[in-house]
């Protein structure tokens, strides 16, 4: 591991204890601290390159405040552009950003506009509320006001989801509860924990064994093409690995601080928040009464990843809840209708969002096609099968989705467009060539266009729920 990964490790294992600190204190010192915090982190790991988060943050509220009804497609445009110019600061001849405070950029920017969104969210419910003449009281989801520059600026600095995927819904109150003390913290950290050293060993032996390093040498490719084929399962494997250590610690740090929990009764999703409106519990009795869990700031689903059947289900479980955010601001206002386009649309913004490597956009590009053949070939010949053909199938649309997600991965990993083109031709674009015969077969079978709601998550193992209940 470099020293960027292990200070990068530090920090969210310090956010552990540092939440079972701030969880029972008052709703200011909540705040307050957990954004001084936050604040003091960003400057410890980015010094002057921290500026680059104050211009956006202030950017974004002066938008609020200017626009509200309009602020999230303003949001949007100001946060996006600011990464291009974040990302072209080298060719500006200007000092590069540590690869912290590109973290920060990023994750900065789904927090804004966020917040952006659910303040002209909050100011159309007004507007409405004002036209029909009554109000119908709290709107799920919604800030109970437009937020103050001092209150956008705790929220953005605050400590949990700095420099990881969990968002803070909502931003304002994140981290208050009525009884924190009633919340339970040690036993979900506990289990949700348990896989994480494992995980870890798995990636220091995996990139030990198989270092990306050896794709960018000329006597890789003097190897036989099994050979090659095969080290791209490895290097993905030593991928998954990495950021499941990650994210689970990033969690951790949430669940400490009671942050994201939610009754169970509020049915929350990754991301999301709860989807159903729960009255608070009145007193403390009543609040240990209830039963909670941690999904809102869920972000790994580590055995759904490894196996879920379609590429389709792969997403839904990876990345979980930057995979709403993007699914709820840019697949959703997608420009055209199509599933695979729509698709291809999110693929191509969450590329940028990721940053300017050909690699990028190679690997990204490249999953709107294996969508629309995994989706035409499995309408055409999937439900001609028996049970017993249909599970056979299944399996191997696993083996082949998985081979597709190490394809992929080699071009997020290897970045340049050069060293991606030169690996993926040494194993003559295989994953490419099979999605396309895929879907030519599936087109000539009459398979029908592939549907975002079509059918439910399929694993090729027992499945996540009947897993977590052994």
């Amino acid at each position: 591991m470099s020293p960027e990964e292990w200070t990068y490790l530090v920090v969210l294992l310090i956010s552990i204890p540092i939440g079972f600190l701030f969880k029972k204190a008052g709703p200011g010192l909540k705040r307050w601290g957990a954004a001084a915090v936050g604040l003091g982190l960003t400057l410890f790991t980015c010094g002057p390159h921290s500026l680059h988060s104050l211009v956006t943050i202030l950017g974004t509220w002066a938008l609020i405040q200017a626009q509200p009804c309009s602020c999230h497609a303003l949001a949007l445009a100001w946060t996006f552009s600011y990464l291009l110019f974040f990302r072209a600061l080298s060719l500006l001849g200007l000092p590069t950003p540590t690869p912290f405070t590109n973290a920060v950029q990023l994750l900065l920017t789904l927090k804004l506009v966020s917040l952006a969104s659910e303040v002209q969210d909050l100011h159309l419910a007004q507007r409405k509320e004002m036209a029909v003449g009554f109000s119908k009281g709290p709107t799920l989801g919604l800030h109970p006001d437009v937020p103050s520059l001092m209150e956008t600026l705790s929220y953005s600095y605050c400590y949990v989801g700095i420099m990881t995927g969990e968002r803070a819904q909502p931003p304002l109150g994140c981290l208050q509860h009525p009884f924190p003390g009633a919340v339970p913290s040690l036993r979900p950290l506990l289990r949700r924990a348990w896989p994480a050293p494992l995980f870890g060993l798995l990636f220091l032996l995996s990139s030990h064994l198989f270092p990306l390093e050896a794709v960018r040498e000329d006597a890789f490719y003097a190897r036989p093409l099994p050979a090659r084929l095969f080290y791209m399962i490895p290097v993905f494997f030593a991928f998954r690995m990495r950021f499941y250590v990650a994210w689970i610690a990033a969690e951790c740090g949430c669940i400490a601080a009671g942050f994201g929990a939610y009754p169970v009764a509020a049915k929350a999703r990754a991301g999301g928040g709860p989807t159903l409106q729960c009255p608070p519990p009145s007193s403390p009795e009543k609040a240990a009464a209830l039963e909670y869990d941690y999904e809102t700031i869920r972000n790994i689903d580590c055995y759904g990843t490894d196996f879920c059947v379609r590429v389709r289900d792969g997403m839904r479980y990876w990345n979980m809840t930057v995979q709403w955010w993007l699914a709820q601001y840019i697949y959703k206002s997608a420009p055209v209708r199509s599933y695979v386009l729509r698709s291809a649309w999110t693929m191509l913004l969450s590329a940028y969002w990721h940053g300017l490597h050909p690699g990028y956009y190679l690997s990204f590009l490249t999953i709107p096609l294996c969508l629309a053949a995994e989706g035409r070939l499995e309408s055409a010949l999937r439900g001609r099968l028996g049970a017993g053909g249909q599970k056979a199938w299944d399996w191997v649309h696993w083996f082949l989705k998985m081979r597709a997600y190490d394809y992929m991965c080699m071009g997020f990993v290897l970045l340049s467009l050069g060293d991606t083109l030169r690996y993926w031709a040494s194993v003559y674009f295989c994953i490419h060539l099979l999605a396309l015969a895929a879907l030519g077969l599936g087109l000539a079978l009459g398979g029908g266009s592939p549907s975002r709601r079509k059918a439910a998550p399929q694993t090729a193992g027992p499945g996540p729920e009947k897993l977590r209940e052994e």
